[in-house]
């Protein structure tokens, strides 16, 4: 792993690949971390230089307290201008995905082809108060909260923001065992202007469950 400072906060990364091959970006779900790419982080690396970091309140990144999806955001950006990276191909899972698309419509000229995983469309849903899981977290609880909170009542920019987005853009949806809405990742498809959707069976964890068939999906489309 390699750790940097951006956005005042430190965060660390996994690099693999190439130095001069295109460079993709992986960014987990809630409570998860870099790590959690494991095979398709490995497959891609054969065409792509892969980048994978801990989001801030997660793994060996810094919790510090302050969590919004604009931060993380934010920091994605600051870190894709602290490596020199100018267009990346962005990958998102659930959280991830969120952030992913946030940073595709906030600065669309840096996203070259974007990947949404089952990541929860932007509209408000029925709020539940999450239990906190027993024992030693490697993530901030308070950062769950925080963007749980977010996520349950998002701003409606985010939904009208999905019309600003420039990238080639493939929603990948984990079909009727998924928690998240499918209809509503259908809209998001429709909302983003160079978009469409695929569904692979698997359930929410779609590239964890199924890697062949989420890399059977996402490698021609980013190639």
């Amino acid at each position: 792993m390699v750790e940097i400072e951006v956005n005042g906060v430190r965060m660390v990364y996994r690099v693999a690949g190439a130095p001069a091959a295109p460079p993709v970006v992986l960014l987990h779900a809630l409570g998860e971390s870099g790590a959690h790419w494991g095979t398709v982080s490995a497959r891609l690396a054969g065409g792509f230089r892969v980048y994978a970091p801990d989001l801030r309140g997660h793994g060996g990144s810094a919790w510090p307290g302050a969590y919004s999806l604009e931060l993380m955001r934010d920091d994605v950006l600051a870190l894709l201008d602290a490596l020199g990276l100018d267009r990346v191909d962005l990958v998102g899972h659930s959280m991830g995905g969120v952030v992913a698309y946030l940073l595709a419509q906030h600065a669309p000229g840096r996203v070259r082809r974007l990947v949404v995983e089952d990541a929860p469309p932007p509209r408000p849903r029925t709020p539940s108060v999450p239990t906190r899981p027993a024992g030693t977290l490697p993530f901030d609880w308070e950062m769950v909260l925080a963007l749980r909170r977010q996520i349950d009542n998002p701003p409606a920019a985010w939904l009208d923001g999905l019309a600003r987005i420039t990238a080639d853009t493939l929603v990948v949806a984990g079909g009727p065992t998924s928690h998240v809405p499918q209809d509503g990742l259908a809209d998001l498809a429709r909302r983003i202007p160079s978009a469409r959707l695929v569904t692979v069976p698997a359930g929410h964890l779609v590239h964890a469950t199924d890697p062949q068939a989420f890399l059977g999906a996402v490698l021609p489309f980013l190639r």
